[in-house]
C-alpha cells in the first residue's frame, strides 16, 4: 500500500476507536505510519480524509451482510432477514453509527462541513441500497419517488434501531420484535383502509 491507502486505513481505525471529534491528525499519522504532510498532500485536510474513511467504513458495513438476505422482495421474511443482518453486526458497527451520530447532533454547523455535505449528498445512495435490500428490486430500476418514500422510511427505521442500540442495547428492539411491529402496523392500516364491516 502507498501513503494514500495507509492514511485511509489509519483514519478508519481511528474513526472506529475515537470518533470524529476525538481523532487528531497525529492519531492518524501514528495509526498509518505515514507522515503529517501526506494528509494534506493526498486528501487536502484531516476532515476530508475522515469523511472518506467514514464513507468507506459504511460501504464495508453494508457489503458484509447484503449477500445473506433471504426471502422474496417485500416479504416479512425478507424484512426479518435484513434486520437479522443488521443486528448480527450491531456491536461491530456500533462505532460507525456513533461516529455518524456525532456528526448529526453537533451544534456547531461549521464543524466538519465537508462531511456534513457529503453525508447529505450520499443519502440517496444509502436509500437506494436499503430499498434494494428490503424489496429485492435492482438499484438501477428504482425511481426518485422510491428513494423519497420507501428509502426514507427504511432509513428512518435503520437510524432509529441504531439509536436505540447505542442508547441502551438491553432495551433495543430485536429483529423479531421489529418484524412483528411491522406486521401489526400493516394489519392495522389494512383494517383501517377496509373500514367497518
Amino acid at each position: 500500500m502507498g501513503h494514500r491507502e495507509d492514511l485511509l486505513e489509519g483514519a478508519k481505525k481511528c474513526l472506529l476507536e475515537k470518533g470524529f471529534v476525538g481523532t487528531t491528525a497525529r492519531d492518524i499519522v501514528k495509526a498509518s505510519g505515514a507522515n503529517l504532510a501526506s494528509i494534506g498532500y493526498h486528501y487536502g485536510s484531516k476532515d476530508a480524509l475522515m469523511t472518506e474513511a467514514f464513507m468507506a467504513v459504511v460501504q464495508e458495513w453494508g457489503d458484509r451482510f447484503t449477500g445473506a438476505v433471504k426471502g422474496e422482495g417485500g416479504s416479512l421474511e425478507r424484512f426479518r432477514s435484513v434486520w437479522d443482518g443488521v443486528h448480527a453486526g450491531h456491536e461491530e458497527s456500533g462505532p460507525i453509527w456513533a461516529a455518524g451520530m456525532e456528526v448529526a447532533v453537533t451544534r456547531d454547523q461549521d464543524r466538519l462541513p465537508e462531511l456534513r455535505a457529503l453525508l447529505a449528498a450520499s443519502q440517496g445512495e444509502g436509500r437506494k441500497g436499503l430499498v434494494s435490500m428490503f424489496t429485492g428490486m435492482p438499484e438501477e430500476d428504482l425511481t426518485e419517488e422510491d428513494l423519497r418514500t420507501a428509502g426514507a422510511f427504511y432509513q428512518a427505521l435503520l437510524n432509529g434501531f441504531m439509536i436505540q442500540w447505542l442508547f441502551d442495547p438491553a432495551s433495543a428492539a430485536t429483529p423479531a420484535e421489529l418484524t412483528e411491529g411491522m406486521r401489526r402496523a400493516v394489519a392495522a392500516m389494512t383494517a383501517a383502509k377496509a373500514g367497518p364491516a
